[in-house]
């Protein structure tokens, strides 16, 4: 018979060894661990100086521009994501674009688009891919909108679609001056502009 003395020896003991094998295993995993995520880190600053593309471009997140334009209406641009090149700061370039244009008799212009560039030396912006913008009541579509602030004019095209409560337009390019509050609108390669007009 094993004395009662012995048996707390005995289980002791193999608490002992247990408490040791467990921070043992603890702290080496942990040593481990933090080694990976040093060794990640430092590739990912290895990857991030060998990579042209990094070196060439500064990334931008929700950003905004605002300012005046040549005719002295305001305007805001926002993007969630913009890319310069260090060669041509001047151009960004532009994910999931918003503008504002608030002119100087009080209307209003609204675009959207999925991609866009901005020149922040000129102030010329284009509008590409998914493009939608709202004006006096208007509702226009298209694949691309050049704002040329320099002509102080606003050029749609491809497949262009303006829907509002007089009607519908369909055509190749519309250009409005900003200035005069005109609208024209052509057509390209001998195609027809179709008119659906509420003439009520």
């Amino acid at each position: 018979m094993i004395s009662r003395k012995n048996k707390i020896i005995i289980i002791q003991f193999f608490l002992f060894i247990i408490s040791g094998l467990i921070i043992f295993t603890t702290y080496f995993k942990n040593n481990n661990v933090a080694d990976k995520k040093v060794i990640s880190t430092i590739d990912k600053k290895k990857i991030k100086l060998n990579d042209p593309i990094s070196q060439e471009e500064d990334i931008f997140y929700n950003i905004e521009y605002s300012g005046l334009d040549m005719a002295g209406n305001r305007y805001v641009l926002k993007s969630k994501e913009a890319k310069t090149k260090k060669k041509t700061q001047e151009l960004v370039n532009m994910k999931i674009v918003n503008a504002i244009f608030y002119f100087k008799d009080n209307t209003i212009l609204y675009i959207e688009s999925d991609t866009g560039i901005y020149n922040n030396k000129s102030l010329d912006m284009i509008f590409e891919n998914n493009v939608k913008a709202k004006y006096e009541g208007s509702n226009l579509s298209g694949e691309k909108i050049v704002y040329l602030n320099s002509k102080k004019s606003l050029k749609i095209s491809e497949n262009v679609i303006v829907d509002d409560l007089r009607g519908t337009i369909s055509a190749d390019e519309l250009l409005f001056d900003l200035e005069t509050k005109t609208l024209d609108i052509t057509s390209i390669n001998k195609n027809k502009v179709n008119a659906n007009v509420n003439l009520r």
